[in-house]
């Protein structure tokens, strides 16, 4: 059966084909039948079984990120301290699970060092940020900048992201706390400083992702979310800022840069009056949002995007993504029942 008539004669819902609802009028989808979401060239089937394991063995609570390490693998990221990482084959089969000691667990990013895969921890609730090997060994622990006079203490330093530059250089956003994106040297020692809580272009409410945007490979940048906002902001690696892309009713987490586009996953949509209300935004080259798996059709008018928000009830509290090299995609959720992560078949 070719595309087209998969698409017609499948048992599906696909959000492009909607009648636009409010708000509160989500469509809910019948489990039990084929769904297809998505717009434009990026749609995708619906696995809500992908990963799922036996939870009094292997559970979790959180699953605030998902990566894809050297060898293929999909690496998830909990804070249930029984088993902080989860580590799948791309079929969803368990391969091994380790960590005892992240009880903040959230921010997830792969450094590869001269052939050898390591991970950097953001844990929030112990105000650290924490380099490991694939395999759990820490390599290095970093405490809250204190000499940078911007934090009186610890307690104010609660760290939800970093990006590594291939220099071995590394940014933390500290998206739960003051708000500053700290610049350190492949040593852990503190080279900048620059945000901060506030509204203004280079200031942040919820400076929640971070990611190095390598796209036009002359002049790599910094792409940071505001995700209170709804903005994704552009820096110079100095820490100066560039300019911002607004995503209207899309409170954004991290940035995740996949070819020549962006995805992300959506906690929530802003004006929705149910909690449970995020979804997917993908931009393409230009930056311009493509699709939203979820949610509505991404419409511009007069060069600025309307507002999105969920049309459908899959997703609760979507809170990062994957990207394989087939395209298809891992969706983690943070408090959603304490669910796996849902896969989306590029179709």
């Amino acid at each position: 059966m070719n595309r087209r008539n998969f698409l017609h004669k499948s048992v599906c819902v696909s959000a492009g084909m909607l009648t636009l609802p409010m708000y509160s009028g989500a469509y809910r989808f019948d489990t039990s039948k084929d769904l297809i979401i998505g717009h434009n060239t990026h749609q995708y089937k619906v696995d809500m079984s992908w990963g799922n394991l036996n939870a009094s063995e292997v559970p979790v609570n959180d699953c605030h990120e998902i990566i894809q390490d050297s060898k293929g693998r999909i690496v998830l990221l909990t804070n249930h301290i029984k088993n902080n990482i989860i580590i799948y084959d791309k079929s969803g089969k368990l391969i091994e699970t380790w960590g005892t000691d992240y009880p903040g667990a959230h921010g997830l990013t792969l450094s590869v060092e001269n052939g050898e895969d390591f991970l950097f921890i953001t844990d929030y609730e112990r105000h650290q940020v924490i380099k490991t090997t694939i395999d759990g060994k820490v390599v290095m622990t970093l405490d809250y900048p204190a000499d940078s006079g911007k934090y009186k203490n610890k307690g104010e330093f609660k760290p939800t992201e970093t990006t590594v530059l291939e220099n071995g250089d590394f940014y933390v956003a500290d998206g739960y706390g003051n708000q500053f994106i700290s610049h350190y040297n492949h040593k852990g020692e503190l080279l900048n400083v620059f945000g901060g809580k506030g509204t203004e272009n280079d200031q942040f409410l919820n400076a929640h992702g971070i990611c190095l945007d390598q796209r036009d490979k002359d002049n790599p940048v910094l792409l940071i979310t505001a995700r209170e906002q709804n903005v994704l902001k552009r820096f110079s690696l100095q820490g100066e800022f560039l300019s911002s892309i607004a995503v209207p009713g899309a409170l954004i987490c991290r940035p995740v840069i996949h070819k020549d586009e962006i995805y992300f996953a959506v906690l929530k949509s802003k004006g929705s009056t149910h909690d449970a209300s995020g979804f997917l935004l993908i931009m393409n080259n230009k930056n311009e949002v493509v699709s939203c798996p979820g949610a509505t059709k991404p419409i511009y008018k007069n060069d600025k995007l309307s507002e999105l928000y969920q049309t459908i009830k899959l997703f609760q509290h979507p809170h990062d993504v994957c990207i394989d090299e087939d395209d298809n995609v891992y969706v983690a959720q943070w408090n959603s029942g304490q669910t796996y992560p849902i896969k989306l078949t590029r179709i």
